[in-house]
């Protein structure tokens, strides 16, 4: 069976700003329904990627494709598919929410008997119902931000450009587009996400693609990148430095060659699955061995931007945390709202 070529695609994109080189031979591949997620730190060239794809820039070499049509030579057939939502929400602050979300199914060519109705889901589903008669000027920044993805979806584009469509919002409304926007790529949306949110990209790419000044520098599913960082580790806190010291020399070679960052923790490779050697802990308590904290730590993107950089993650910390309490319950379930 031939293998099915992507929806999204860019060859060997390069672009500059006089002297500056923003993309520099960059190559990234979404398949139809997916969610890509291109992740790097500020001016490494993610917003300059979506703006060649959304027709909105011309690439000084290399080529990119949006269901198959050129973004130059196809670029109407590309314009008709496509939704893409921005850095900065683009709504008209003197005309209401509703109106907004009207003038861009006008544009969109929506015939007026289904406009209304299209538009009362979306204002419904983004949480804007009951704002949807005053002027987008009163709503706060996260209602704007809402208005325009509401925007970017209307006539149910087959592709979604979304350029770190969560900054500046809270962690409520951060998670409430996170649902949506796995509901998209569930309906069969195709989904090309910019951000510089770890977790963001974790949770909601099948693939990602970490870029940094204007190159690809990795690419994989999370597992794939996270597995470059090793696997899970056990990691005891033992406040006393001679029990420490007994610890040690009962880990002896399944202690992590690494170490640890803080001289109190002590950290042992899991095996596959991250099963804990229950055994071993038994073990160090018949010794006297006083453990005040037990943690597994998990390889987070976080990790992997690090080991590929050798510089701190772009953005904020995860709010997960690196470290999960040990024993932990069953991770919760994400589904896709109906």
């Amino acid at each position: 069976m031939a293998e099915q070529a992507p929806f999204l695609l860019a060859d060997r994109l390069t672009r500059c700003y006089g002297a500056t080189v923003a993309l520099d031979g960059v190559d990234l591949a979404a398949a139809e329904g997916s969610v890509l997620a291109v992740l790097g730190p500020n001016g490494c060239g993610k917003t300059t990627t979506v703006r060649i794809f959304a027709t909105l820039l011309r690439a000084d070499s290399g080529r990119a494709l949006v269901g198959g049509h050129d973004v130059v030579t196809g670029a109407a057939a590309v314009r008709a598919m496509i939704g893409l939502a921005g850095q900065y929400a683009a709504v008209d602050p003197f005309l209401t929410g509703r109106e907004n979300l009207e003038l861009v199914a006008e544009l969109r060519h929506l015939p007026p008997s289904a406009r209304r109705r299209h538009v009362d889901v979306l204002l419904e589903r983004l949480g804007l119902a009951g704002a949807a008669g005053r002027l987008a000027r009163t709503y706060s920044g996260g209602m704007r931000r809402r208005l325009d993805l509401a925007a970017a979806l209307i006539g149910r584009p087959l592709v979604l450009f979304l350029d770190e469509p969560t900054t500046g919002l809270d962690p409520r409304s951060r998670r409430e587009l996170w649902d949506l926007i796995s509901e998209q790529a569930g309906a069969g949306t195709t989904v090309l996400l910019t951000t510089q949110y770890m977790e963001e990209a974790d949770r909601l790419a099948g693939q990602v693609t970490v870029l940094d000044q204007g190159r690809v520098i990795a690419t994989g599913s999370p597992a794939e990148l996270k597995a470059k960082v090793g696997g899970d580790h056990l990691e005891l806190t033992v406040p006393d430095p001679q029990q420490r010291q007994a610890a040690q020399e009962l880990l002896g070679a399944r202690a992590d060659p690494a170490g640890a960052a803080e001289p109190q923790i002590l950290r042992i490779a899991l095996r596959p699955g991250g099963e804990v050697p229950v055994a071993l802990l038994a073990e160090l308590a018949r010794r006297g061995v006083h453990v005040s904290d037990l943690q597994v730590h998990r390889p987070t993107l976080e990790d992997v931007f690090l080991h590929l950089t050798g510089q701190p993650a772009p953005g904020p910390p995860a709010t997960s945390g690196r470290r999960q309490p040990v024993p932990a319950g069953p991770p919760a379930t994400r589904g896709r709202m109906p």
